[in-house]
């Protein structure tokens, strides 16, 4: 599979891009996840955020959100991690956190990386430095961990 990638600040998202972006979370997030819950939470367009997005052909396959360090108490912090079901498996989520971890390093060196992950996914998240920092806590009902990378 070929995959296209680009990292965005928010003032450069095309209208069909941000509208895939949240198509595919709530595809994900709130209808296959059986989640309802309020996505668009005013980060998105907010200070420094950033979009990571991988397409195949002309379909957003894969996506993730940089939330500004500013806004998150010193913290880059990676939310929103998606891969559309018609990909997975196929180690795309591998590319995803690889980039996602050097577009953080590229724009914030040497501040720590957080994210919420969802608890089963610890290991998963281990590989790429990320340690957990919080006890298990209920997120919409899915348990969760706080993990963080600190800086090299």
């Amino acid at each position: 599979m070929t995959f296209t990638w680009h990292t965005k600040h928010h003032s450069e998202l095309a209208p069909h891009e941000l509208y895939a972006l949240l198509e595919l979370r709530s595809r994900v997030f709130v209808v296959e996840q059986n989640c309802p819950y309020q996505d668009v939470d005013g980060q998105d367009l907010l200070a420094d955020t950033h979009h990571l997005l991988a397409w195949q052909d002309e379909r957003l396959v894969a996506y993730l959100r940089l939330l500004d360090p500013s806004t998150q108490d010193g913290d880059v912090v990676i939310g929103r991690v998606v891969i559309a079901p018609e990909a997975r498996g196929s180690g795309l989520g591998h590319q995803l956190m690889e980039r996602a971890v050097a577009a953080c390093l590229e724009r914030w060196p040497g501040l720590p990386i957080y994210l919420s992950a969802q608890a089963h996914l610890q290991g998963y998240y281990g590989r790429y430095g990320f340690i957990a920092v919080t006890e298990p806590y209920l997120e919409d009902d899915i348990p969760h961990i706080g993990m963080r990378r600190q800086p090299q």
